[in-house]
């Protein structure tokens, strides 16, 4: 900090000697000693507070471009998003053009309908089963006919 040389920390040590004397100089010295750890400390206080603020300032500046990011990114995701439907709708529109009325919606048969119903059946049964194994529940033993 300061350019003191040995020689003359060694005049100021006699210079102060002779002004406070032998009894006083040892307080004298400790009191200096105090204040100048209070100085350091109030000085790296203060660089450490420096330092966060810079961090806090650089953080924020990063934030504001992953958000101005996030929004280009976004705003070329619904674009796209918006292309595309409107490219469905048109080749919905003219595959409903090109349909015979009726075709687009079969009625179902019966083996269809009989087999949606047993596949939710099933559906429920194996829900059934996961939630009591879930909850701990034994299941009653099926019957055998």
């Amino acid at each position: 900090m300061f350019d003191i040389g040995f020689s003359e920390l060694l005049i100021i040590g006699v210079v102060a000697l002779v002004v406070l004397g032998p009894e006083r100089l040892p307080r004298v010295a400790r009191q200096a000693g105090q204040w100048m750890g209070k100085l350091q400390r109030y000085v790296a206080d203060v660089k450490s507070d420096i330092n966060r603020q810079v961090e806090m300032s650089e953080l924020r500046r990063m934030q504001e471009e992953v958000k101005e990011a996030a929004k280009s990114i976004e705003a070329s995701v619904h674009g796209a998003v918006d292309e595309t439907r409107k490219e469905l709708d048109s080749l919905q529109t003219s595959a409903a053009l090109t349909e015979p009325p009726g075709a687009a919606n079969p009625e179902p048969s019966d083996w269809e309908k009989s087999y949606a119903l047993r596949r939710t059946r099933d559906k429920i049964k194996d829900r059934r089963v996961e939630r009591a194994k879930e909850l701990g529940k034994k299941l009653p033993k099926k019957k055998s006919w």
